[in-house]
């Protein structure tokens, strides 16, 4: 069997940057453990396979794995696959603006496609699920030692470590600086036993004239990932983060994200938050990508 594919850096307008995603076309006749297999084989954070939709006004059903599991839900795969089929599926010339839905285990995502010409594409789409709490908040003491940091180190403001899933769930840990952002390593694999989550969401408070509202790290060794560049998931849980612990009004919120610097990869994730109430009540992921790379699978 030959399968096309192709490779993006979703999250920039930089080949080389951001979070690299493998893309699977036509992957209907691949079972589980096949796909599984390929993105083992891919080794990136996340692997797409793009499959016949089950409504026709549907653009695709795709299904979305790390090297170690199939996720329900994940942001960078969601930007990347939809601006890779509307770019495949148009001519860049001749439609600039996509609407698509892609059929996803959480349930359809709408997302909106800016195509570029001759630059890196646009896409945007509404988090399909809000964000929430998954459980008990973990402690700050173990927090600091699955990063290797010190127990000041952890929590800024009020913020403190929580537990929140926007479809896949993310321990959440506030660090008091970047450089102790900087200086967090995994020192323990096993951190769903400690923290409640097999992916560790850590964030800082950006410079105050910066153009992005936080710098955050993910890091997942469970899976298989020991660094993520970036985590258009976890962004979608960040959400609730910020519904939590930030002041902030009713009304859009714009806090994009910085990710990616200590890997090399810088990547910038659009995030939008919607208050009402004094309550998350939507949430949006935005970003560019670009292709790198395409071919033949052999399976």
């Amino acid at each position: 069997m030959q399968l096309r594919y192709a490779t993006y850096d979703v999250f920039t307008d930089t080949r080389f940057a951001g979070n690299p995603l493998a893309i699977v076309y036509d992957a209907d006749a691949l079972t589980d453990a096949q796909m599984q297999t390929v993105a083992r084989e891919f080794n990136l954070s996340e692997t797409v396979f793009v499959r016949a939709p089950a409504y026709a006004q549907h653009e695709a059903s795709v299904r979305i794995f790390t090297p170690g599991k199939e996720l329900p839900f994940a942001g960078h795969p969601t930007i990347g696959c939809a601006i890779a089929l509307a770019e495949a599926r148009h001519t860049r010339n001749e439609v600039r603006d996509v609407v698509l839905i892609l059929e996803e285990r959480i349930g359809p995502v709408r997302c909106g496609v800016k195509i570029e010409p001759n630059g890196a594409s646009f896409a945007e789409f509404a988090a399909p699920k809000l964000s929430q709490q998954a459980g008990a908040d973990p402690a700050p003491d173990a927090a600091a030692r699955a990063l290797g940091l010190d127990l000041a180190d952890i929590g800024f403001d009020s913020h403190a470590p929580s537990l929140f899933s926007a479809g896949v769930p993310f321990a959440m840990v506030p660090v008091a600086s970047r450089q102790a952002l900087a200086r967090a390593r995994t020192a323990d694999a096993n951190i769903s036993a400690a923290l409640g989550a097999t992916e560790m969401f850590v964030y800082a408070r950006a410079a105050e004239n910066a153009p992005h509202s936080f710098h955050a790290r993910m890091f997942a060794p469970e899976l298989g990932i020991a660094e993520d560049p970036a985590t258009g998931g976890g962004a979608a849980a960040f959400a609730g983060v910020l519904a939590r612990f930030e002041d902030l009004s009713d009304g859009w919120h714009t806090l994009p994200i910085l990710q990616g610097v200590e890997m090399g990869r810088p990547s910038l994730i659009g995030l939008e938050v919607e208050i009402a109430g004094a309550k998350l009540a939507g949430a949006r992921i935005a970003g560019k990508a670009v292709k790198i790379s395409e071919g033949v699978l052999f399976c």
